[in-house]
């Protein structure tokens, strides 16, 4: 019996013919080449494993299978995606997305060259660590500001700078895992710095970061607000000017680990209460760390507030140009801050702020719009009231009341699926066995995607 292999066309012979003129005119000689020979090589593997292939001689089969391929190559692993979860900071994907004038920033500072670091002025080199600066001092009353590449970077920084072999005093109950695997313990060990634990998991006083520091091996009291958990009931701990009452005493440091950086009054967006960086700054902090791209709404970045004579140590450490923001991220976070000076357009203008503040009639609305066009493109489906969340490791427990649409599918799961693999993909929840697109998180203008990939998705379901 003859060897089916042995039908396969050699590469030479594939290029050469009329099947592959069209693909040697998208993509380069070499790539085809090169693809070729590895579906060749792929076929031939499988023939050899007793696979039936069919007829394995004719050449359009073998560049159909190049251009899915190539084509395929093509696709960025970075993308744009529709997020219909109602979680507002998806880490996963992607967190805040930025107002329009931040992302207009940073294509202007990537396309063109900057005064990165050029005085204009004095017509001299200046310092990348200059810009946001007069803007962040502006918003919060802090003597100085630094920005890095994101807030575990800054308190890396801030321990090292401060704490480098000496000790930093930390609440058991704060010694928290702030996301992706790291942990407070962790952070302080790499600064160099050694760890003092007070107090218990539910209850720290005052007492315990006062009784610490009589030890004199401590010189820096680290207080990390808890924002991607709760701790209720039976519970006490020491506030800010309480720890600034002690530090200033005993000339210790104070750092305040604030996390989410929300930079207006909680109750604007709808939300509970919340430490802001001015609170921090005001209650007598040495050095105030949080988020660029949570709670704030810009990119991600990691900012430092505090003494200005701290601030200038920072920036002096070797390990701050390692934690240096680059000069599209420093455009779109300046960007950012400025629309705080109107705190109404601030609202209005950065997408995170304003999806937490949505009203829920409106949401209601809109949802219904959605479902009409779905209804109307014979697709099975119907509004829901759920619950969504801030996300981003903010607001644990607070449910942000939305409305959504109910897909109907015969699998619930490869209907996601279905959904993920479009372009762009949509992500969706699952509940208790529901396809659930929560309309909260659906970007203005992304109605019409939303619409033409659920109805892609179905279709594609019924016709694979």
């Amino acid at each position: 019996m003859r060897d089916p292999r042995a039908s396969i066309p050699a590469v030479d012979s594939l290029i050469g013919s009329e099947a592959f003129e069209d693909l040697l005119c998208q993509y380069p000689r070499p790539r085809v080449v090169e693809t070729t020979r590895k579906v060749v090589d792929d076929l031939r593997a499988r023939l050899q494993r007793g696979d039936e292939l069919g007829d394995v001689s004719e050449p359009f089969m073998y560049a159909t299978i190049v251009e899915l391929t190539l084509s395929s190559a093509e696709v960025p692993s970075l993308r744009r995606v529709l997020n219909a979860t109602g979680v507002v900071l998806h880490t996963n994907l992607g967190r805040a997305p930025l107002a329009s004038c931040a992302q207009q920033a940073m294509a202007t500072a990537a396309s063109e060259y900057s005064n990165l670091e050029y005085d204009l002025g004095e017509g001299v080199r200046g310092s990348r660590y200059a810009h946001c600066v007069s803007l962040l001092t502006e918003l919060t009353g802090a003597e100085s500001a630094l920005v890095v590449n994101n807030a575990a970077g800054g308190l890396v920084l801030a321990m090292n700078t401060l704490a480098r072999g000496s000790g930093v005093a930390v609440s058991r109950g704060e010694l928290v895992e702030i996301g992706g695997g790291f942990r407070i313990p962790e952070i302080i060990e790499r600064s160099s710095a050694k760890l003092y634990e007070v107090g218990s998991t539910n209850r720290t006083r005052s007492e315990d970061y006062a009784e610490v520091l009589e030890t004199g091996d401590v010189g820096t009291l680290l207080k990390v607000h808890r924002s991607n958990f709760r701790i209720s009931g039976f519970t006490e701990e020491a506030t800010l000017p309480e720890l600034v009452e002690i530090a200033v005493k005993r000339k210790a440091f104070v750092v305040h680990d604030l996390g989410s950086g929300l930079m207006i009054p909680a109750e604007q967006v709808g939300l509970p209460a919340e430490p802001r960086p001015h609170d921090s700054v005001e209650a007598g902090c040495d050095l105030v760390v949080f988020s660029g791209d949570k709670l704030l709404g810009g990119p991600q970045a990691g900012i430092v507030l505090g003494r200005k004579d701290l601030i200038t140590k920072l920036r002096a450490n070797p390990l701050c140009r390692a934690l240096r923001l680059d000069k599209v991220t420093l455009a779109g976070l300046e960007a950012t801050l400025r629309l705080y000076r109107d705190p109404d357009r601030a609202l209005r203008d950065i997408p995170t702020l304003r999806m937490l503040s949505s009203d829920f009639e409106e949401l209601g609305d809109r949802a219904q719009g959605l479902a009409d066009q779905l209804t109307a493109l014979e697709v099975d489906c119907e509004v829901v009231e759920v619950g969504g969340s801030v996300g981003g490791g903010t607001y644990p427990g607070v449910s942000l009341r939305s409305w959504a649409l109910e897909l109907t599918a015969s699998s619930v799961a490869d209907l996601g699926v279905s959904l993920r693999n479009g372009d762009p993909p949509v992500i969706a929840r699952v509940m208790d066995n529901r396809l659930i697109l929560d309309v909260r998180t659906v970007l203005p203008g992304q109605e019409k995607d939303l619409i033409d990939k659920v109805s892609e998705a179905l279709v594609s379901l019924v016709e694979p």
